[in-house]
């Protein structure tokens, strides 16, 4: 059984001792940017909306067309002449041709025309808010997952020491006990913690082999891949709130989006109020012109030239319904405001929370990394004292499991401060995309 022990110990090791790609955090951005499926369909949205932004959808611009028509008929015909005759025929043929070049063009409709030109001229802007946006988010989740990933390759380092411990005790219990110097109970002891270090290892790499997979599925390549990040946290100190804010007003893709929601809104009343307004249309076109009939003054006919007009439609009375409408439009306006107010709320309201918990944060890593100077040297005097058999096993077990609680502590603070600074940079739309 004692060698069962040391192969696991040494498999466990092994494993943590592979060669493996070092996946940078910048590296993990670029592949995120040039993979990601979000970030791929925002991008075709965002082109849709620039490919959508032209005169002709604005309706600024004439149509074309070409047109063809052939009307034909075969009746029995009876007509009575002025002076009383009458002309008689079965199966009388007609036949009217047409066809030609028709154009039709609006050129007034109460200036409406020109306030859908502006609208998809919002609408772009807000393809790309939103493309921001999308990108933003997914790269936070890259930002996250890897140090995620830098936080628990420290807490196994901390359990890797704690195993290195555990070895110790156990091959300190085992000669004090073939000399005589301690008893079998020890010796199980030793034993039994340093099998619960193994299993807390064995559950730690679990839950980092997953934090990769969440990794690989976010840069969408083989989630299967196998990769190693870096063993440091870095932080901004120095991040201030006030300029926090006045950023994120500017480059908060979120509130930006909101605001040009308010500005479609805006539009869509003008248009609305344009339907109150005259609609102008011009039409041209150069058509020719076929006709035959069988019984007539005229046998057949056929001519060719240039036709053109102007209509003029005048709005009188459609049952209120401008009225209704303008009032719905207005309503809408004035809920996209509500909207956009909402939204520089909880804007500011998740940055002071954040702020908050970033500045708390930072001074709860210089507790924690105080405590784990304190467990260390603690740890050190206690492993002393038990080779030399002045304290007991209880005690020792007891310095061993502060210290690597102090690690873990200590790792997590650096990660929870981290996650707020990165937060705090999405939200300003800060975030260092390369």
């Amino acid at each position: 059984m004692q060698h069962l022990y040391k192969i696991v110990f040494l498999f466990i090791i092994g494993f943590s001792a592979e060669a493996q790609e070092l996946l940078s955090l910048e590296d993990a951005v670029k592949i995120a940017l040039e993979n990601n499926y979000d970030i791929k369909i925002s991008e075709n949205n965002s082109k849709i909306n620039a490919t959508n932004n032209s005169l002709a959808n604005a309706g600024m611009l004439p149509s074309l067309n070409a047109n063809f028509n052939n009307n034909n008929t075969e009746l029995n015909t009876t007509q009575t002449q002025g002076d009383g005759t009458v002309r008689q025929l079965d199966g009388a043929k007609n036949m009217n041709l047409s066809y030609g070049v028709g154009l039709d063009w609006t050129i007034f409709d109460g200036l409406s025309m020109f306030a859908r030109k502006e609208q998809l001229n919002v609408l772009e802007q807000q393809g790309k808010a939103e493309l921001q946006a999308a990108i933003l988010t997914k790269i936070s989740d890259v930002y996250l997952t890897y140090f995620d990933l830098v936080q628990q390759q420290q807490v196994l380092a901390s359990i890797d020491t704690a195993i290195i411990i555990s070895n110790q005790r156990l091959t300190t219990a085992q000669n004090r006990f073939s000399i005589g110097k301690a008893s079998k109970l020890e010796v199980l002891n030793a034993q039994v913690d340093l099998n619960s270090d193994l299993s807390l290892l064995l559950r730690q790499k679990e839950q980092y082999k997953i934090a990769k997979i969440r990794m690989n599925e976010l840069l969408i390549r083989d989630i299967q891949t196998d990769f190693k990040v870096a063993n440091e946290v870095t932080f901004e100190q120095n991040l201030d709130y006030n300029e926090l804010q006045a950023t994120a007003e500017k480059q908060n893709p979120q509130l930006q989006s909101q605001i040009l929601t308010k500005k479609i809104a805006d539009l869509n009343l003008k248009q609305v109020k344009g339907n109150r307004y005259p609609t102008v249309r011009l039409t041209s076109g150069y058509n020719f012109t076929r006709s035959e009939a069988s019984l007539g003054f005229i046998t057949q006919s056929s001519g060719q030239g240039f036709v053109y007009g102007v209509t003029a439609t005048v709005p009188i009375f459609n049952g209120f319904l401008q009225n209704k409408n303008e009032k719905a439009a207005k309503y809408q306006v004035e809920n996209a405001g509500l909207l956009l107010e909402q939204q520089k709320l909880s804007l500011t309201s998740k940055l002071s929370s954040l702020f908050t918990s970033y500045q708390t944060n930072l001074e709860l890593i210089k507790v924690e990394e105080k405590n784990l100077e304190i467990a260390k040297q603690n740890l050190d005097i206690t492993m002393a004292k038990f080779k030399i058999g002045t304290i007991t096993t209880i005690e020792f077990r007891t310095a061993q499991q502060n210290f690597v609680e102090a690690s873990v502590r200590y790792s997590n603070a650096q990660y929870v401060t981290k996650l707020s600074e990165i937060n705090l940079k999405e939200l300003a739309g800060t975030l260092k995309l390369n």
